[in-house]
C-alpha cells in the first residue's frame, strides 16, 4: 500500500496517511525488523532525525505484518525506494529487532521456513565442527 509520511514519533515509529484521496485514514507505524533508541536515550533524537530524513513529507511503500501491542501497524516501510529498516540500521540508527525481521517469512511458511524444525547455521556449524 502506498501512503504519504505525515509524522514521525521517534526512529522506529510513524504516522502515514493511508488510502485514496478524500477517504485518507492515518496509520500509525512501527517499522519491522528494527529496535531504535528511545528519544531520551543516546542517539534517540538522532535517529529520529533520520528516519524524518528518509521519510516526512515522502510517499512510503508499507508492506503491513502483524499488529504490535501498542495497536500500531508493524510493516516493511520503503521510503523513495529505500529499505527505511536497513537505513536505519547501515547508519547506526538502529538495532535489528529479530523477532520483527523473519515474521512474514516464517508466517507464510517461506523458505527455510517450510521446514518441520529449521536449524540456524550457526547450530549446524557448532554441532559439525570437526
Amino acid at each position: 500500500m502506498f501512503c504519504l509520511v505525515v509524522a514521525i514519533s521517534d526512529g522506529d515509529t510513524l504516522t502515514a496517511r493511508c488510502g485514496a484521496p478524500g477517504a485518507y485514514r492515518p496509520v500509525k507505524v512501527r517499522v519491522a525488523a528494527i529496535d531504535a533508541p528511545e528519544t531520551e536515550q543516546a542517539f534517540g533524537t538522532r535517529s529520529k532525525q533520520h528516519l524524518a530524513q528518509l521519510c516526512f513529507r515522502q510517499k512510503a511503500r508499507l508492506q503491513p505484518l502483524t499488529r504490535d501491542d501498542y495497536g500500531r501497524t508493524v510493516a516493511n516501510v520503503q521510503c523513495a525506494g529505500k529499505d527505511v529498516a536497513a537505513a536505519q540500521v547501515a547508519a547506526g540508527m538502529a538495532w535489528v529487532y529479530t523477532p520483527y525481521a523473519q515474521q512474514r517469512a516464517r508466517s507464510q511458511r517461506l523458505g527455510l521456513w517450510s521446514q518441520k524444525r529449521p536449524l540456524a547455521p550457526w547450530t549446524y556449524r557448532q554441532r559439525h565442527r570437526a
